[in-house]
């Protein structure tokens, strides 16, 4: 299953690498929505900071939508996906590879992301290692959703429309649970002040990793 992990992680990210679309597409639509948010709070730099943290996952979340649609489409051109079911591997290990190359992307995504954030609103993080932990949590969970149900609406002819439908409601505590421990580390807070929330991500990650795991095949194979 690794093994299968690893080609399929590093087949996407090479198809990424070359086409770099998470860099010309995805990272600027993140930027533009962040200055929009910007444009709609005002000049009030309290007002930014204090919405800053909700803000962020907003655009991550966006950007999630189009990175997880962009590699549903790369499975989709050509019989990509056919070739996948009939070439041996691992269905977990398709899922996971994928995951895992949905959630490189987004790390990356992330961290132009919270520099804007830090640099258009003027929020000042105190405790950046809370940010760092629930960015990677959250990471881990939006890929795996996402992930998922790219997989569920991949045969579906409306699935550019479809999928944000099914993904956004159920990365809602990601939201939640990212914009509460961003608010610690922005005010100072201590590990206790976050922690029911990191928490909460770990539950989450846990729970789409390995329903994941269990039912990507059979959807692979009714797609």
């Amino acid at each position: 299953m690794w093994r299968d992990t690893v080609l399929v992680a590093g087949k996407d990210l090479r198809i990424e690498a070359r086409s770099k679309v998470a860099l010309s597409q995805v990272a600027p639509f993140g930027i533009v929505a962040l200055v929009l948010f910007a444009f709609a709070l005002g000049p009030d730099r309290g007002l930014m900071a204090k919405g800053a943290p909700g803000l962020f996952w907003v655009a991550v979340l966006f950007c999630t939508v189009l990175a997880v649609q962009r590699s549903v489409s790369v499975e989709s051109a050509d019989g990509a996906r056919d070739g996948l079911r009939l070439s041996g591997l691992d269905p977990a290990g398709l899922f996971l590879g994928k995951s895992a190359a949905v959630a490189a992307q987004l790390v990356v995504l992330e961290a132009v992301l919270a520099g804007g954030v830090i640099l258009l609103y003027g929020a000042k993080v105190e405790v950046p290692w809370l940010i760092v932990v629930s960015c990677l949590l959250g990471t881990v969970g939006l890929a795996a959703t996402g992930t998922l149900y790219g997989a569920l609406s991949a045969g579906i002819r409306v699935r550019e429309t479809l999928l944000p439908f099914l993904l956004l409601p159920i990365a809602a505590p990601v939201l939640l649970a990212g914009t509460r421990i961003w608010q610690a580390a922005m005010a100072g807070g201590t590990a206790s002040d976050g922690s029911p929330w990191l928490r909460l991500l770990v539950v989450f990650d846990a729970v789409y990793v390995a329903l994941g795991i269990v039912v990507y095949g059979p959807i692979q194979e009714s797609a």
